[in-house]
Formats: C-alpha cells, structure tokens, sequence
C-alpha cells in the first residue's frame, strides 16, 4: 500500500523550507599582535577593525566567531608574521619594523631619516608603494600572507634619555635603544646603537642596559618613559611606517568575495580612525610626560640638518642590499621619496642623491 501525502501538506512543508533561512556560516579567526592593548595599533583592532568586519557582513550569510591574541599571547612582538605563515592565526597587525629581514622594502622609512612628520602621507607613499611595484605585494606572498591595505605609522619620532641633549654632540659615548633599523640613525654620532622594543624600553633605561632610546610621544606617553628618561629632544625624525594589516594567504583565499571586501573594507576603516586618534593624542602624549616631569626641547634646525649629514648614505647601502637579493629596492626609494616630495614635504636630507 502506498503512503500519498495530502497535497495540502506538501505545499506547507515547502512554504516551510522557504520560510527558514539558511543558518549563517560562522567563520573562526584570530587576530594577533604581540604588543598589549594600550598601543593603538592593537587598540583599534578591537575598536576599528573587528565591528567594521562584523558590520559589514550584517545580511549575509557569513559571520565571524573572533579570537583575539594580544600582549605575547600567541606570538612575541616580531612573531606576528611567522604566526601568520604557519597559520596559527588568521589576521595579524604586523610589525614590519622588526622584520628588516623579511620583510626590508616596507622598512623604507626607517632607511630614510628626517623626513616628514605627517603619519597619513607615510601611510598613503607606502600603500601606493604596494599598488605600483609588485615586489611589496611579493614580499608579502613569499610568507603566506596577503596584504590587506592601509596600516599603521607611528607618530614623529623623539630622543628621550636620562641625560641633556642639545646636539648629537653631546649623544657620544651613550647607549641609545632603537626600534629595528631605526638603530642607524644614531650612526656616526659617537652613540652606540642598541636594538629594542616598547615592552622593555623601561626596564632598559633604568637598569642601564641604554641610557636612552628613540621613541614616538604617543607610545612613551602610556609607558610613563619620562620616569627614567626625562629629557626629551624633539628631533624630527619623522613618522615612520610600521606596519600593516594582512591575513594568512591560503585561508584568505578559501574566503568568499563577500568576507574578502570585509576585511580591506575594515583594514581601510582601521587605518583611518588609527590616524584620527593618533593626531588627537601627540600633543597630549607631549603635555602627559611634561606635566609628569619631562623637559622638552627641540633640535635646531642647524643640529638637525647636520644630523642628518653626519649619518652614512644608509638609504643607499639599504637599496642595494635589497637589489642584490633580487627586489626592487632602489625603485622602491626613489619611488617613496618622490611620493613625499610630491605631497610638499621638506626633507631634512634628499636620500636620493646617492
């Protein structure tokens, strides 16, 4: 005997299945950065970065279960692209300050000393650096990861240490703590460059592992430096490009195109609300160490130009390094200074002029 269905309870069975949408594909990713929250750059992937991703895939069907890795949780500062390569976290802020090695093109302001103090023309040169020379998106691909646009530049750097400092005269025989290849920049001043980072910059100056470090205002600022090092030289270093947004590349591409837009939307969004904050909390970060005890005082422009004249053509020595492993690094510093010239920036020193 053969079972009928009543054709009235097929059609509410279908009304049924069309009525129920299709339960949203939850997404898994961890974001990682090895400095803790108090830094921008980590500050605004929670604030920026993962609601303009929620937000933006409100309606569809994806939607993501977030993970977040920060202050040495998953990876130190400096493992954030070996983290993402070997896929143990699917988004990272990463550093390319301290990854000279790896990653030496988008190192370039750090080769180019006294230059602008601007953090979105930084930003903008870089970002048009990765649209116009393949080899910066290259750079990115050969560690599995996939540049997502925008990024991060920290704010015009300064010279604090726990002694006076009128002119690069008086750094000779010192020990100066620099980020990666911000180290050259006291070469052929008598000071000794010492590599370091954020997290221990503190405990360095007061334990006399240097006697004082270069640093950006709003990064000492929340790390209280004034309390060890209270004289800060305004020196004009410039802002420099530190790092970007990426995400592992083999995951990214298994994403589809509607989670893909999300993220550069979002790293767009994060860089932008990055800036705009950055900007409100120099002159505060300045005032904030002031008021905790700083002297402050600026580099003339007569010791600042012979600064810059005093280092080695470090920009050059950099290009051709890079030249010799096979990338475009002499395209890519003529190519970043013209972007600043063309943005009206007066240099402290043409690194062009080999």
């Amino acid at each position: 005997m053969k079972f009928r269905m009543p054709m009235t309870a097929i059609a509410a069975a279908l009304a049924a299945s069309v009525a129920m949408p299709a339960a949203a594909a939850e997404i898994n990713a961890t974001v990682v950065n090895g400095h803790p929250p108090v830094f921008l750059w980590v500050k605004h992937l929670t604030e920026t970065f993962i609601p303009t991703v929620n937000k933006e895939l409100e309606g569809t069907d994806y939607s993501f279960k977030w993970t977040e890795a920060y202050g040495g949780t998953l990876a130190a500062v400096g493992g954030e692209l070996e983290a993402i390569e070997d896929g143990l976290a699917e988004i990272g802020a990463v550093p390319t300050v301290f990854e000279p090695t790896a990653l030496p093109l988008q190192n370039v302001s750090y080769f180019t000393p006294f230059g602008t103090p601007d953090a979105q023309i930084v930003i903008d040169a870089v970002d048009k650096l990765h649209q116009d020379i393949p080899g910066m998106i290259g750079s990115w691909e050969k560690y599995n990861a996939e540049y997502l646009g925008g990024g991060f530049a920290l704010d015009n750097y300064v010279l604090m240490t726990n002694f006076p400092v009128e002119s690069m005269d008086d750094l000779k025989g010192h020990k100066i703590g620099a980020p990666g290849a911000a180290v050259n920049w006291v070469e052929g001043t008598g000071a000794v460059g010492v590599a370091g980072n954020l997290t221990t910059y503190y405990n360095d100056i007061q334990t006399g592992v240097f006697d004082g470090t270069i640093v950006f205002p709003t990064a000492a600022a929340p790390a209280k430096l004034q309390e060890v090092a209270k004289h800060i030289l305004v020196t004009d270093f410039g802002a420099q490009y530190a790092g970007t947004l990426v995400a592992n590349k083999e995951w990214y591409d298994d994403q589809p195109e509607v989670v893909q837009n999300a993220l550069r939307t979002a790293a767009a969004a994060y860089t932008k609300a990055y800036i705009a904050e950055q900007t409100q909390r120099v002159e505060a970060a300045l005032k904030q160490m002031e008021d905790g005890g700083a002297i402050i005082t600026k580099l003339s422009d007569e010791n600042r130009a012979k600064w810059a004249a005093a280092l080695p053509q470090i920009a050059d020595a950099w290009a051709k390094n890079a030249d010799e492993q096979g990338l475009p690094g002499s395209e890519v510093l003529d190519a970043y200074i013209g972007q600043l010239k063309d943005a009206g920036v007066s240099l402290g020193r043409d690194w062009t002029q080999r």
